[in-house]
């Protein structure tokens, strides 16, 4: 079985970005070596909340099953707007928000992946979708220009991020005033099992890397991004047990707990926040205002 030094960051990344490079060139999803059973993408994506009309909107390729919830429809996205999707993959969300803002709007996929990035490059292609941009990088130092992007989402990809805190000032950084995010991701309820963190597969499969709840959402504030709201709280533990069974039991008898103690642990949110519209008073060292 193997297993992973969490504390290594440069490590982490580099066993995320290998699993997942082996999913874009070989399809199957991030729950496992086996994936997540006979559970099929579609039907995986339509439980957590995708419809079949947005399924079938998308260019074929562009869903792999990876998601932990379905945050572009409560964007209220508007045509001519700046979108970017934060790890995009073969490009979903991407093209379901090009979709919206039309071609007088954009849509920019980030992914530090290049066979995901390829993979969605081939999906515009094929489509014929020409207002989308798929490019290279870190979440943690994002490829786009400060304060140009109207709206951010990404869907189950900030928990396999080391340094979470990094990536929410970069959104904050690449947000116009005033912009908004809807997010769908994992936390914990409570600490998991030290055997289950430092699983390789509970990582990649956005189980282990995730924050608790309270320190999420203080290093979103932190970031400048306020007006949090909860919109879908969902027991992804449960959802893993039900889908993967074999894997899971496999992660608790590792742990040496009954899988069914694991259920209410992880938790998938999506959730709305924004950057505010008012800039930050600059320092003043005068000797007016500093008295």
């Amino acid at each position: 079985m193997e297993t992973l030094d969490t504390k290594d960051k440069e490590t982490v990344v580099t066993s995320v970005r290998g699993k997942y490079a082996a999913i874009a060139l070989e399809g199957g999803s991030c729950c496992g070596p086996s994936g997540c059973g006979p559970t099929s993408e579609e039907a995986v994506t339509l439980d957590i909340g995708y419809t079949k009309s947005q399924l079938k909107a998308v260019p074929e390729g562009a869903n792999l099953g990876l998601g932990c919830g379905a945050p572009i429809d409560h964007l209220a996205l508007q045509p001519g707007e700046t979108v970017v999707d934060l790890g995009s993959g073969a490009g979903i969300d991407v093209f379901l928000a090009s979709d919206t803002v039309g071609p007088t709007g954009k849509v920019i996929g980030v992914d530090m992946t290049p066979e995901m990035l390829a993979r969605a490059r081939r999906n515009a292609a094929k489509a014929g979708v020409t207002n989308v941009e798929f490019r290279e990088g870190r979440l943690e130092k994002l490829p786009v220009d400060d304060g140009t992007v109207d709206a951010i989402t990404s869907n189950c990809v900030i928990n396999l991020v080391p340094d979470k805190a990094a990536v929410f000032k970069e959104i904050a950084r690449i947000l116009k005033p005033g912009g908004r995010l809807v997010i769908s991701d994992i936390v914990l309820d409570r600490k998991l099992p030290e055997e289950i963190e430092q699983d390789v597969y509970a990582y990649v499969g956005c189980i282990s890397g995730a924050s608790m709840r309270d320190s999420y959402f203080g290093m979103l504030k932190e970031a400048g991004l306020g007006d949090i709201e909860i919109l879908k709280d969902v027991d992804y533990g449960a959802m893993v047990i039900d889908h993967a069974r074999p894997e899971a039991e496999r992660l608790a008898a590792k742990a040496g707990v009954s899988v069914d103690s694991l259920r209410g642990t992880v938790r998938s949110l999506t959730y709305r926040a924004r950057k505010s519209a008012i800039a930050p008073r600059a320092a003043c060292c005068g000797p007016t205002c500093c008295s």
